[in-house]
């Protein structure tokens, strides 16, 4: 039986210090059908001649509208029934693939399929393990996004469907996104697997902490969070649900724990 194409979606600009690292992660995947894009925003630091090494990719290098802007080009040009968001400085762990597939094939009414990862240095030494709770709607709205890009894989029909990322968020594009799929009814499922590593370094946007508050206040508007006129209302009620979900998730991690250490 041949194999379901995956399709990897990687933005790029400057990334020659770890797009290799990503782009080996993939192809040392053991998964024959795969087809890896990569959506250069115009790089002049070495990370073209880097490309050019690797006649297997699909890459383009042009100016574009940010990062947004880059996956969106790449997810309209997939063949994959998965999709997967890799980030240039970020890479899989080995058979994520196989596993990815695996969850594929069994679990049918699924739309996204997102994965534990591991978060790591610059040099790939790892710094925590993020082991996620199964898929909480209400954890995901009223907490934070807890799901990481790097360790999702999407059904084509996301995209078939017109679902894109919004050009006009910088940090938190994900998090929309992911809200956005929930409110039309996508269903989402957890794979308790490490599939990936997010790599946490001096450049990552995230650190731009001024920026997600403003991004994050506006999916507050967007996404219903605003519940009275009065914004001091607002406030408290957001405070005290925030708070519960925390709670919630903290008391979901801790029975993932004992569960693991009954294993063990």
């Amino acid at each position: 039986m041949k194999e379901n194409k995956i399709s990897i979606v990687t933005p790029s600009f400057n990334s020659a210090k770890f797009i290799e690292d990503c782009i080996q992660s993939v192809l040392n995947q053991n998964y024959p059908n795969f087809e890896h894009i990569i959506i250069d925003g115009g790089s002049t630091d070495g990370t073209i001649e880097i490309l050019k090494k690797y006649p297997h990719l699909k890459w383009i290098s042009e100016p574009d509208e940010g990062q947004s802007d880059a996956l969106n080009k790449g997810f309209k040009i997939t063949n994959g029934v998965l999709i997967g968001w890799l980030n240039a400085d970020d890479y899989y762990l080995p058979n994520a693939f196989n596993n990815i597939i695996d969850a594929f094939n069994r679990i049918e009414w699924a739309d996204v399929y997102y994965g534990d990862y591991l978060m790591v240095g610059d040099t790939g030494k790892v710094i925590r393990n993020m082991k996620e709770i199964d898929f909480n709607k209400d954890v995901l709205k009223y907490y934070r996004c807890y799901i990481a890009s790097t360790a999702s894989f999407f059904k084509k029909k996301i995209f078939t469907d017109n679902n894109y990322l919004r050009k006009d968020f910088n940090l938190a594009m994900d998090y929309e996104f992911y809200l956005r799929l929930v409110k039309k009814s996508y269903q989402f499922y957890h794979l308790p697997i490490y599939l990936s590593c997010f790599r946490w370094h001096g450049g990552n946007k995230s650190l731009d902490k001024k920026q997600a508050i403003i991004e994050h206040n506006r999916i507050l508007d967007l996404y219903g969070k605003r519940i009275f006129k009065n914004e001091k209302i607002n406030r408290i009620i957001f405070i005290i649900l925030y708070q519960y979900y925390r709670i919630i998730r903290t008391y979901y991690k801790i029975i993932l724990r004992i569960k693991k250490n009954k294993m063990e």
